[in-house]
């Protein structure tokens, strides 16, 4: 009597909300969330600072190079995880490039923030306003360097077992 072997083939389809280039899931997690508000709390600090024209202090300035530069840093990460580019482009290491960029965007502007916040002491109102949205901004960076730092630098499972 020949025997016969029959193979099934079971393939299994989930939907993870990632659908073509672009991951609209991430813009709805709090990663996603996070980036997005960074960008807006910098960009309103940027424009408190940029148009209060009436005083001119270098130290101004210096806020609105630091505000602008991770705005378009922060904005740029977030375009890179919403169009997926971090796993085309894989000789980086994206998170912990993301982590550096937390940590000295973070101290900038919290010393940025400061020295605004001092120097406007009495001045105007918009030079106040955008210290206080630097210092939201920090903040928020803060958030970002805890959950990256647990992601980068958190301890790793092993598969030994003692």
């Amino acid at each position: 009597m020949p025997h016969t072997a029959v193979t099934t083939t079971t393939t299994t389809r989930t939907s993870t909300g990632v659908e073509g280039c672009c991951n609209i899931a991430y813009a709805r997690s709090f990663q996603g969330l996070l980036k997005i508000g960074q960008v807006v709390v910098l960009l309103i600090a940027f424009l408190c600072v940029h148009f209060e024209g009436r005083y001119y202090h270098s130290s101004f300035r210096y806020f609105e190079v630091v505000t602008a530069w991770f705005l378009v840093v922060f904005s740029i990460f977030f375009f890179m995880h919403f169009f997926q580019l971090q796993s085309k482009i894989t000789c980086i290491n994206w998170a912990l490039t993301e982590f550096l960029h937390y940590v000295v965007g973070g101290i900038l502007i919290l010393i940025a923030s400061i020295v605004v916040s001092v120097l406007s002491h009495g001045v105007s109102s918009p030079l106040v306003t955008g210290s206080v949205f630097g210092f939201m901004a920090t903040f928020l960076i803060a958030i970002s360097i805890w959950t990256s730092y647990k992601v980068t630098c958190g301890s790793q499972p092993t598969g030994a077992t003692v």
